[in-house]
């Protein structure tokens, strides 16, 4: 009777120890495969559908920001990168200026001289103080797909403002997903307003937009957004006589996205959209 009852405590323990090998493998958690940094510009979605069969919404995605291009306005519709840690480092300014030779053949490719006596700056959509991780993802944001006319007090007080206190945002702990984007004809810049520049090659934007989508610096971060997370929307005019204050300009995203036709945030839940979509972000400035 007692090497019955050992036989079968034996078969019972060998018995729950199975269950609890099987049950371990079950709960196993495959960890998240990590995104490419191409796959990380985009991660909020592409607001245009942008591809590369389209000539004026063409996708253009490198590691350091994805945007779509209008081969007809000679400029980009709009810009999408990620700012956090990795991308800020010791990287000098890389000043190089120059033509996007990833262009298709055939299509006319701006370059650094044809924004030269306009009355306007060669605005930088991803900023260059915005990837100073290596002399590599700076030189990245020199390529003229990244720029636009901008007027001078626009890029160097108000969109520098702007610019600063996303990094600002950055070295305090959190992580921010950026949207810039320009829409219309004719801006304000300082020999006047333009419709275009470079003999009527590149179209002079008439508003210039951006969207902040800001994170808690953290891992799995489109399962982290919630309806309280922040979100900043501003929407200005291209001219040289804007305020230096980019909170004066704060609207909500459904109102940016009714003005140009993009989706903006779609690859966000469609109820956390809906909420974030159409606040207007009332925090800090500075």
């Amino acid at each position: 009777m007692k090497k019955l009852f050992t036989r079968s405590a034996r078969c019972l323990t060998i018995f729950v120890l199975t269950l609890l090998v099987y049950s371990c493998e079950d709960s196993e958690v495959t960890p998240d495969k990590p995104l490419t940094l191409e796959e990380e510009q985009l991660l909020l979605g592409n607001p245009s559908q942008a591809s590369d069969t389209d000539e004026n919404n063409y996708l253009i995605s490198r590691s350091q920001y994805a945007l779509s291009y209008s081969r007809d306005r000679g400029t980009p519709n709009w810009v999408s990168w990620h700012v956090d840690r990795k991308w800020l480092g010791q990287a000098d300014r890389q000043d190089d200026f120059r033509a996007d030779n990833s262009l298709p053949q055939g299509w006319y490719r701006v370059g650094p001289s044809n924004y030269t006596g306009s009355g306007f700056d060669r605005g930088h959509n991803t900023p260059s103080a915005d990837r100073t991780s290596s002399a590599q993802d700076n030189s990245a944001t020199f390529l003229m797909t990244n720029m636009i006319p901008q007027a001078p007090n626009h890029n160097r007080v108000l969109w520098a403002n702007l610019e600063e206190y996303t990094r600002d945002l950055v070295q305090d702990g959190k992580e921010v997903y950026v949207i810039m984007g320009s829409y219309g004809a004719g801006g304000t810049g300082s020999n006047g307003a333009m419709q275009t520049i470079d003999q009527g090659r590149v179209t002079v934007p008439n508003r210039i937009w951006k969207v902040l989508l800001v994170l808690e610096a953290g891992g799995n971060d489109l399962e982290r957004i919630t309806s309280t997370t922040r979100v900043i929307a501003v929407n200005t005019p291209n001219s040289n006589s804007v305020s230096a204050d980019w909170g004066s300009y704060r609207t909500s995203v459904d109102a940016i996205e009714q003005a140009t036709g993009y989706d903006l945030l779609s690859n966000i839940l469609t109820n956390l959209q809906q909420v974030l979509e159409a606040r207007v972000d009332t925090g800090p400035t500075k």
